[in-house]
């Protein structure tokens, strides 16, 4: 299982808790990024550059979330820039990281009590990244503060990538391009996610994200104990959210494309063998092959090998580089309610899935 790192205190400590705590594993991060970035024709010496250009515009959005980044560099013993780099990623990654091969990532699904064998809300997903980078991954728990708890599996040294709060809520990342990336800076997605993880509902994270400014596209699933789920697909050009359709029923899936019918035209090119689309309705036909999905539904889900190389349940490609090398970095599968996270550490298909609690307290739920 990754290394849980615990995390409590104001935004500075936080944040040089991680930092300490994970310092192997950030250098471990930076040093594969360093190598993703030069493979796609940046030195990291520009990564860095690029990535303390979203200082002012990470602190206007959320102070409290600049001193922690700020806190994460001292406690890593690593210059901010390349905190920030880690955490803006996303944005700065050129468009030609997507070309020549698919690099398209995650499968999700939320699934809402109408649908779930316990009556709770589930959330989950596989995240499917570049393969070196799962030995840089953290399980990031964050103590009560001004905000409340929550849980990550996160990069060390990023704020958050999947997880979910103690108010019920949580989240899931599916990495979207559009044909307006990087036209203008905006929040970043990691950054964002961390945030999110601080709201009440997926209706106050969906007013949230309606009042800012993004320069890349990504959609973010979310769900909450309440039973209410959505896709919150956004780029340079808005947010629009993507509710299930009454032949989904109570689940909604997404992969790596636009769903809304009003983003159809912001869609960017993909390349000719990406999985999004096959990826999108094998999880669909998964889900309407039952009435009621638990835990292990879930699991088969994620470990769907059907497609081979392009499956929902990624294996790396030995014919390609390292650099392009996608395959089932971790799967998530969240109880919201209880607040547990079941992680395989591996490509699920290859590994158990083991509980993670928000807190001690709740192993009993």
């Amino acid at each position: 299982m990754f290394p849980t790192v615990e995390v409590s205190g104001d935004a500075f400590e936080r944040g040089r808790r991680h930092g300490e705590q994970a310092r192997g594993r950030v250098e471990r991060s930076l040093a594969n990024y360093a190598r993703l970035f030069a493979f796609h024709g940046m030195a990291w010496d520009e990564v860095q550059r690029r990535g303390a250009e979203y200082r002012d515009l990470i602190g206007t959005f959320d102070a409290a979330l600049l001193e922690e980044l700020e806190g994460i560099a001292r406690g890593a013993a690593r210059p901010c820039g390349e905190i920030l780099a880690l955490n803006a990623r996303t944005e700065i990654l050129p468009p030609s990281f997507l070309a020549g091969a698919d690099s398209g990532e995650c499968t999700a699904i939320a699934v809402r009590p109408a649908a779930s064998a316990s009556g709770g809300t589930l959330l989950a997903q596989n995240w499917d990244w570049v393969g070196s980078q799962r030995d840089a991954l953290i399980v990031l728990r964050v103590g009560e503060s001004e905000q409340p708890a929550c849980i990550t599996l996160t990069e060390a040294g990023m704020l958050a990538k999947i997880g979910c709060n103690a108010l019920g809520v949580g989240a899931c990342l599916n990495i979207l391009r559009s044909l307006f990336d990087g036209q203008h800076a905006g929040v970043p997605v990691h950054v964002l996610l961390r945030a999110l993880l601080q709201r009440s509902s997926v209706r106050d994270a969906i007013a949230f994200c309606s009042r800012l400014s993004f320069g890349g596209s990504s959609n973010i699933l979310m769900a909450d104990r309440g039973g209410d789920a959505a896709s919150l697909e956004f780029s340079p050009k808005g947010l629009r959210v993507v509710r299930a359709s009454e032949k989904a029923g109570a689940t909604l899936c997404h992969t790596n494309h636009f769903l809304h019918p009003e983003a159809a035209g912001w869609q960017a090119a993909q390349a000719s063998n990406l999985s999004s689309l096959p990826r999108l309705e094998r999880a669909r036909e998964h889900a309407a092959a039952r009435s009621r999905h638990g835990v292990e539904d879930l699991k088969k889900l994620l470990r769907d090998e059907s497609a081979g190389l392009l499956s929902i349940c990624r294996r790396p490609d030995p014919a390609l580089p390292a650099e392009a090398r996608i395959e089932s970095v971790a799967s998530v599968i969240m109880e919201l309610a209880p607040g547990v996270m079941h992680i395989a550490p591996d490509v699920p298909s290859c590994a158990d899935y083991q509980p993670v609690t928000l807190a001690k307290e709740v192993i009993a739920a």
